[in-house]
Formats: structure tokens, sequence, C-alpha cells
């Protein structure tokens, strides 16, 4: 008969734990009053997103004209594409954080202390979204978190802390 052997225990990353990158009782300044900056960096985004929907949706509308009416029907598509499209150019681009965040001195790193990607970054706005608009609750993490971390962050391996 062949022996049974048992699987030696998974050696995955566990995202819940506080990052090894940064932490959060050795280097406590850089997670000083992220929970205030970045509802006010998301006030500050949210008013650049909508004057950004603004000109999209009034550029559709001059080429739904030019086009007999076929460019409106992209209406429905200019709220995600211009939303996850910020998120993604912004903190996944040089500086790591939206103008909002820029302002109020934030930076986004992933789970490691690397950069977040364009993909991470998008990754993280639509589980924002889905969080902010299905279960607001869930925002409030953050509050018991050593790393000021909310569910989505942890989801997306992403920290938001202070700039250095």
């Amino acid at each position: 008969m062949t022996e049974q052997r048992t699987l030696p225990p998974p050696s995955g990353t566990d995202f819940t734990s506080p990052s090894p990158a940064y932490d959060p009782v050795a280097q406590a300044q850089l997670f000083e009053g992220v929970i205030g900056k970045r509802f006010i960096a998301f006030i500050i985004d949210a008013i650049i997103i909508s004057l950004l929907w603004l000109v999209a949706v009034f550029v559709v509308g001059v080429l739904g004209i030019v086009t007999l009416g076929l460019a409106w029907l992209l209406f429905g598509a200019i709220f995600p594409i211009v939303g996850l499209g910020y998120n993604a150019l912004t903190i996944g681009g040089p500086t790591s954080a939206t103008v909002g965040q820029r302002l109020m001195g934030l930076e986004w790193r992933t789970w490691f202390g690397a950069k977040v990607s364009p993909l991470i970054a998008a990754f993280h706005a639509l589980l924002f979204w889905f969080s902010f608009v299905i279960f607001f609750p869930i925002l409030l993490w953050c509050l018991f978190d050593p790393q000021k971390r909310c569910l989505h962050d942890i989801f997306a391996g992403v920290v938001t802390m202070n700039r250095r």
C-alpha cells in the first residue's frame, strides 16, 4: 500500500496582517492623520472627477451630433471610464497619488512597498466604489486597522501613508 502524505501548509501571503514594508509601530509617522486626509482628498478628487465627467458628457454630446447620434451610445461608459481612468493614471502614475491625495501629502504603495501599477489602482478604485455604494460601513474598517487601511485597501494589497 502507498503511504499517505500530508501537504505542507500553504506559504501564501496574508494581506490582512500589517504590511511588512511599513511597520505601524516603528514608523507611526507614516500613518498619523491618514483617515482625515483621505476624506478631504476624496472630496477634492470627487470634484475633479465630476468636472471631468461634465467635459466628457459635453464631448460625447457634440460627437453625437456629428455622428448622427451614434456616439451617444457611449454615455453609459463615460462614468466608469473617467473614474477608473483618473485613478489608474494618478495613483498608478509616477506620483502614486491622485491630485487630492498629493495636496494632502499622501501616497500609495503596494503591500510590499513598491509603486502601485495602473491596473491595481483601477482595481482598487472599483473596489472602493462598490464598498461605498453597496455597503458603506465597510469603510469604517480603517478605524481599527493599525495602518489605517480600509477593507478595499487590504483586498487590493495597497497601503496609503503620508508622503516620505
